[in-house]
């Protein structure tokens, strides 16, 4: 025991210490206007989305923008009449267009499909991709050009992409939700992220705004079709030849709803085991690494071994540490820091889950659509 405990607590000096700072609750953008004013294409793309469509499309419209905007919704084949309800709030905006998407091919994701008919359909020379479900303050967008148009340690800013606030009011996302940005900030520390030096890329999809010609210099989203977490492998390829900036928002907000402990389980097993590959090596040595980072520390604590027991002691302590920046953005109390072990079960559940799908053949699904088992 008392080895395992001492592998637990290098692995939370190591995170607390050294891993970028990832337990910081920033960079957050403050509002701000851009020195100048560029067009912008938004392009949303949408399926099914009639519960949360008209008041993220009225709130996009509502933009205090001086340049050119328009909003390009993408009707991904929507059954609930997602489009005729978008086209109804923007009460005959010229600003605003309703594009049908065609049938999607064979080899992409129905996402970057509907991005992609999109960026077709404008010229502007900055894109924003936003989710149909992300309600956007009047501000958000110039404060995201304003991003844009500042170098990020002498380098030239080619992406900018938030981590916008999700819906947080049910018991399964006061349990998880605050966990899920907790981990996705583990995995990908923005520091790291906003380097241009360093080699760790991501974005978060929500909210990314894109110069057009450093989308199309990593190859266009064509070269990346297929990709399920594509904000992360858009954000890949962008790095490659420019930088990018990641950071949290507090001028945009999910409202997508996840009501039941289910919901948000699917959302993540379907692309969880994307992330590693779909390599059964890596499962192994993630679930293997998790247990020790988040089960062994209590287990050494109650072990009856003084050695094990100080090391869970100390683990425990830098793990809920690291996770109180979390839990005050999202209102939460300390103490949920102390479920941290019982909530990484359930995404260790989840990823494992994920694994057994793509062995049955039966592969990721979203809004009613089928990808297949990847690879």
């Amino acid at each position: 025991m008392t080895f395992v405990a001492v592998l637990a607590l290098l692995a939370w000096i190591y995170l607390y210490l050294l891993h970028g700072q990832f337990w910081q609750s920033g960079p957050e953008l403050a509002p701000a206007l851009p020195a100048a004013t560029v067009p912008v294409d938004i392009v949303v793309p949408a399926r099914d989305e009639a519960e949360t469509i008209a008041p993220v499309v009225r709130s996009l419209l509502a933009q205090e923008y001086d340049g050119k905007f328009r909003v390009i919704l993408v009707d991904d084949g929507s059954t609930d009449g997602t489009g005729d309800i978008a086209a109804r709030a923007a009460e005959g905006d010229q600003r605003f267009v309703l594009l049908r998407g065609g049938d999607k091919p064979a080899g992409w994701s129905g996402k970057l499909w509907a991005l992609e008919q999109g960026v077709a359909q404008g010229t502007a020379p900055v894109l924003l991709f936003t989710d149909a479900d992300i309600v956007h303050d009047p501000r958000h967008l110039a404060t995201l050009v304003a991003r844009l148009a500042r170098p990020e340690r002498g380098a030239r800013l080619d992406m900018v992409s938030e981590m916008v606030r999700l819906n947080c009011e049910s018991a399964a996302e006061r349990a998880l939700v605050p966990a899920f940005v907790y981990f996705f900030q583990m995995l990908y520390p923005f520091a790291r992220v906003n380097d241009p030096l360093d080699g760790t890329a991501a974005a978060a999809g929500g909210t990314v705004l894109i110069r057009r010609d450093a989308l199309e210099r990593a190859g266009g989203l064509t070269q990346m079709r297929g990709a399920l977490i594509d904000d992360v492998t858009l954000a890949s390829r962008i790095k490659r030849g420019g930088a990018v900036f990641l950071g949290h928002s507090g001028l945009a907000r999910s409202i997508r709803p996840y009501r039941r402990l289910a919901d948000i389980r699917a959302m993540i097993s379907r692309t969880a085991f994307t992330q590693l590959r779909y390599s059964a090596l890596l499962l192994a040595l993630t679930l293997v690494g998790l247990a020790i980072v988040w089960l062994v520390p209590p287990i050494a604590l109650f072990s009856g071994d003084e050695d094990a027991a100080l090391c869970g002691l100390i683990a425990s302590l830098l793990a809920v540490l690291s996770y109180q920046p979390t839990l005050r953005r999202y209102g939460r109390g300390w103490y949920w820091a102390l479920a941290l072990p019982l909530i990484a079960l359930v995404y260790m559940e989840a990823t494992f889950a994920s694994a057994l799908r793509y062995w049955r053949g039966t592969g990721a699904a979203w809004k009613n659509r089928d990808y297949g088992t990847g690879g």
